[in-house]
């Protein structure tokens, strides 16, 4: 966990727990402020991007193979790049952040980092998109887990939201009507999180209205493989 504040917080410099906390958002403060900025002692945030490149590119190289020097990855990693600069860095912090450090040479690692800058991109409009709604870190997470995409206790355990902070959590937003007494959704709550998602994908929608319908679904399509084969190889298991 701390090579994972780490390696997402690095492109910000050596940021103190309280910006990690704010940008991270759904962590629960105690799990970051006992690694942050003990984790900034154990190697610099240039160290950690240094090793974070060297660990995707290892690890590509060992999935991907022969595809690495393809004319697709080229292709690929051409598409994605202009999707990623056509995003602005106003409040994106942890996009800003990645967008800030150089462009790799090599297509698969370029391909990479664009990905990278997509992902923050769209995670930083999904957090103004809670906040927006009334949402704090722990609400968050129950809805997330309402809306069956992870298990609720899997959340709990892996942002570390003790019982009673967590049941708290639930209870706000059972006065709110969002859950029921069983933390699944009501009417109301699904609706909620239904806009939340909404609005996520609008404000995300500056990185893929550089590209055309046409390349939109060419880079799907070249990605794609790519993907199911990292996904396959159970190189990115979480323990």
């Amino acid at each position: 966990m701390m090579g994972y504040f780490g390696s997402r917080a690095a492109p910000m410099g050596a940021a103190p727990a309280e910006v990690i906390i704010a940008t991270f958002f759904n962590f629960h403060p105690k799990l970051v402020s006992d690694r942050v900025p003990k984790v900034w002692e154990i190697a610099t945030p240039e160290a950690l991007l240094e090793a974070r490149l060297r660990g995707a590119d290892r690890m590509l190289r060992r999935v991907l193979g022969g595809a690495l020097d393809s004319p697709e990855m080229k292709e690929a990693a051409d598409l994605a790049r202009r999707a990623a600069e056509a995003c602005s860095p106003e409040g994106r912090p942890l996009y800003a952040g990645h967008a800030a450090l150089a462009w790799p040479e090599e297509p698969h690692l370029a391909l990479w980092h664009s990905i990278s800058l997509l992902r923050e991109f769209r995670g930083d409009g999904h957090i103004a998109a809670m906040t927006v709604e009334g949402l704090d870190g722990c609400e968050s997470l129950i809805t997330h887990a309402a809306a069956g995409d992870v298990p609720a206790a899997a959340l709990k355990m892996s942002r570390q939201w003790p019982d009673d902070e967590w049941n708290a959590a639930v209870d706000r937003l059972r006065s709110r009507g969002w859950v029921t007494d069983e933390s699944t959704f009501t009417d109301l709550g699904r609706e909620r999180r239904q806009a939340i998602e909404d609005t996520t994908d609008r404000l995300a929608l500056a990185a893929w209205g550089a590209l055309s319908e046409d390349e939109c679904s060419r880079l799907r399509a070249l990605v794609r493989p790519y993907s199911k084969a990292i996904v396959e190889s159970g190189e990115l298991a979480l323990s």
